[in-house]
Order: structure tokens, then sequence, then C-alpha cells
């Protein structure tokens, strides 16, 4: 009798749920579901549920129950659950990466550097004593103190995106609830996954119930965030257009807000610089989490004597970035988060060859990992005119444009022209330069000789022009003012 191989369906995928009052809520039966998929294989993690008006209020009231008694805990106790926190995602570091990188498809070493950068949000925001302390003076006249104390806000929530699954939601919460404030967090429905393990983190930390909910979905998720009346103020992490459009709203319904949007950050590279360095560094920032960050290099203006030898170095550097799945090695190229993304890039880099641009390097050639359909190589565009699509809009992919300048000053022209002003590089060993470019460029945060100058977590991450919209930058002490009100006591004893 022959043998025969027993078929075995593979299991369901999992069913997320909202994180409301200290526990997981189901989604009801019929509930809109979404994939998420690994960007690498096209596997599909899991199905979140697509929320809306009735899943907010109830993470709201849950929320605002959960505030009357937070509010009141001293602020060393917040503090001391705070490093509680810290201390047990510092314990599943490893757990976490690899969750990041499944759902978000970065490599090993690019996911533990978020979840580091995630850590260190939780360690500043743990420094609540210090960060909360008013300030007083004792005479401001006859008899006549006076003196500012900090108060939480009430309910306020996070809108987070895809690119940053860690950082940009430890960015929000644990400052908000160190603050005194109960938060509610709105994850990108791509990335979701490392949302939940955070909420259920939290809890084993010791938060009471409801001072953390999380309501997954999209849109119409966002709209009644926005819409609730319960909601003092919406810090939100996005696109240009959406950043815009949820500013415009917030503000209309009274709400404080924060909206941190898209970029094109320009990197300007002399002929004093160290070269290989440089190349090193730009293409780390260009090619990197596959260019799917709001500090990645997307233009690359190299003086005219430097710009062989600096090509050359370049395509030397992205030529090494081979192509590989998610949570692989340091150095590889990484699938794009979907392929609707990749599609959208390659149809604006079809319309700038059609305009005369031309490809130094065509990622598009590169082999893509088994299973991708996302997937784009390192490419570097030459030949580029300031009007095209490609130098003009945040791509968000690991395409780079090259443009040749006579020096300092054409290089910061050409910038300081962008609509957007999220972040800027210089590449030279002239101290004299570095102080004219830092004095003359437009843009929020600045680097020298490094290809990524994000802000640690007790810095502003301080966007302007077009990839900002508010008056309160996210973390640094922007933030702490951000999620608390003043109250200015003046008395006579």
């Amino acid at each position: 009798m022959e043998d025969t191989l027993e078929m075995k369906e593979a299991p369901a995928p999992r069913r997320l749920a909202n994180w409301i009052g200290g526990r997981w809520e189901e989604a009801p039966e019929g509930a809109e579901l979404a994939p998420v998929a690994d960007p690498a294989t096209g596997e599909v993690l899991a199905l979140v549920p697509l929320g809306g008006a009735a899943e907010v209020g109830r993470a709201v009231a849950a929320a605002q129950e959960a505030f009357r008694g937070w509010s009141r805990t001293p602020v060393p106790a917040r503090a001391r659950l705070l490093f509680r926190y810290q201390a047990l995602l510092s314990e599943r570091r490893e757990e976490l990466a690899e969750l990041l990188a499944a759902e978000n498809g970065k490599s090993r070493e690019e996911a533990l550097g978020e979840v580091q950068r995630g850590i260190e949000c939780v360690e500043f925001a743990a420094g609540a004593p210090t960060l909360l302390m008013g300030s007083q003076l004792p005479d401001i006249a006859s008899g006549l103190e006076s003196g500012m104390y900090r108060y939480p806000l009430g309910v306020v929530c996070g809108i987070t995106p895809f690119n940053f699954p860690m950082m940009v939601p430890c960015w929000m919460f644990p400052l908000a609830v160190a603050c005194g404030n109960a938060f509610v967090l709105k994850p990108s429905e791509r990335t979701p996954l490392l949302a939940c393990r955070l909420a259920e983190l939290f809890a084993e930390a010791g938060f009471p119930p409801g001072v953390l909910s999380i309501v997954h979905g999209a849109r119409e998720a966002v709209d009644a965030l926005l819409a609730h009346p319960g909601i003092a103020a919406v810090s939100f992490v996005g696109s240009q257009p959406a950043a815009a459009a949820v500013y415009r709203r917030g503000a209309a319904e009274g709400k404080r807000v924060q909206a941190l949007a898209g970029a094109k950050n320009f990197s300007l590279v002399l002929a004093d610089a160290d070269l290989p360095a440089a190349a090193r560094q730009v293409a780390a920032a260009a090619f990197g989490s596959a260019g799917q960050r709001c500090m990645a290099c997307a233009v690359v203006c190299v003086e005219r004597g430097a710009a062989p030898e600096f090509l050359r170095l370049l395509l030397e550097q992205a030529d090494a970035m081979r192509p590989a799945e998610g949570g692989g090695p340091a150095g590889i190229a990484t699938p794009m988060i979907r392929c609707e993304s990749r599609d959208r890039v390659l149809a604006l880099l079809e319309q700038a060859l059609r305009g005369g641009a031309e490809l130094l390097r065509d990622g598009r050639l590169d082999p893509a990992p088994p299973g991708s359909g996302s997937f784009l190589g390192p490419t570097i565009v030459v030949k580029v005119q300031e009007e095209m699509a490609v130098w003009q809009e945040e791509l968000f992919a690991p395409v780079l444009c090259v443009a040749e300048i006579g020096g300092l000053e054409e290089g910061i022209e050409l910038a300081n022209r962008s609509l957007f002003a999220n972040g800027a590089c210089l590449y030279t060993d002239s101290a004299r330069a570095v102080r004219r470019f830092r004095e003359e460029i437009d843009a929020g945060m600045l680097g020298i000789n490094i290809g990524v100058p994000a802000p640690m977590a007790f810095f502003p991450f301080s966007g302007w022009k077009g990839s900002f919209y508010g008056d309160l930058h996210a973390n640094g002490r922007d933030g702490v003012e951000f999620y608390t009100r003043k109250k200015m006591v003046t008395a006579r004893y």
C-alpha cells in the first residue's frame, strides 16, 4: 500500500484586538479586517480590525476613568513604573526587534537600533520628577510671591506611522503618562504587532488599566479621534498632506496638535570632505531602512571638483548593499513596506527619465528576495531638474537624487528652496563652512559629517516649514510643554 502525504492546512492568521481599559477587546463578527503582511515575503502575519467611532468612544471613556486616579498619582510613583517598564523593554530587546523586523522589513541591526531609541524615550520620561518641576519667585512685590505649577491635560492621543512602530509611539505615550495624562494610541494598521506587545508590557509593569489604550484602524479611527470632545491633544507623525489635514481638523476642534510631516533632506558634500566617509554616511542615510524614514537623505549636492570621485565611492557603497529579507544583517537592502508604495515610486522614476533624468544606478535591476514584490534596490538619479516630482516630493524609498554645485552657497540656496525642512547635513573639514551652514540653512535638525542627525529623546525633534505643523515639537522640553498646562499662583500671606 502506497504511503499518502497528509495535507495540513496552514493555521489561520492571528486576529488582533483593541486594548481598552486594561484588557483585549475582540472586534465583533463581521468587522472589517486588514492583513498585516511581512514586506519581505508577503506572508500574512495577522489580521487587524479597522475600528471607528465606537471603539474610540470606549477607549476614551476608559481613559477618562483612569485619568481621575492617575493624574493624582505622585510623580515619583509614576517614574518608578516607567523605570520598571524600561527594564521590561530592555529584557525583551531581542523579541521586540524580531517582531519589528517581521512586520516592517528592517534589518536586524536597524530593528535593534529602533528598539534602543524607544527605550531611551522611556528613560527620558522616567525623569518626570525633574521634568515637571515648576518655578517660584518669593518676592514679586512687597509681601507677594508667585509660582508656576504643571498639570496634565487629560486624555491625549497619538497617531503613528508604519516606518518606526516602536520609536514613534515611545516618543508619545511614555512622556504623556509621565505628565499625568491618559493616552489612546492608534498605531499604523500596517505595523500594529509591536504596539500590541508594548501595551502588554505596559500592563506587566503595573500601570493602572485605562492609562494606555490601543485602538486599531485607518482613516475612520483617525477622524473619530479628531472629533471626540474628550481628546485634549493629538500627536501625529505621517505624510505632509495627512499632517496638514490632522493639524487643521484638530485645531478647529479646539485641540492642542503637533503634526510631524514629510521631508526632503539635503546633504552637501564639499571638496575638502573626507569623501570615503561621506559616501558611507550618505549611502546609509539614503538607502538604509529602504529609505522609509523622515530623516533619510533624499538629495546629495556635491561640489563639482569632488563629484567624480564621490560618485564612484557612492556606487561602491550602493552595490555592496545586497538584497535580503527583513531581519537580516546590517548593510543590506531591505524591502519597502508594500507593493503599492514601490509602484508609486517606479511611476515617478519613469516620469523623471522621460524628462531627461538618468539612472547612475538602477535599483529595479537588483534581484528581489524570494516572495517579495515590494523590493527596490538602491537607486541613484542624476541630471534631475528641480521641477521634477522625484526632486520635489518625499519618495520614502531607496532613491537618491544627485546634483553638482559650485560651492556651499549654491548648495544652501538649492536646499532652502525645498518646501520641507526636516534635516540637512554638511560634509566638510572647514569650521567656517560649518558655521555658515548652521546659520543659513532652513532645517531644524543638522548633521555635520554624519548622515542621520536625529536628536536624542531629551532634545526636540525639530522640523521646520512643511515638515511640521504646530508650536511644540515632540520630545525634550517641548514634549513636556505639549503634554502639560500651567497654573500661576500669586499669594500674599
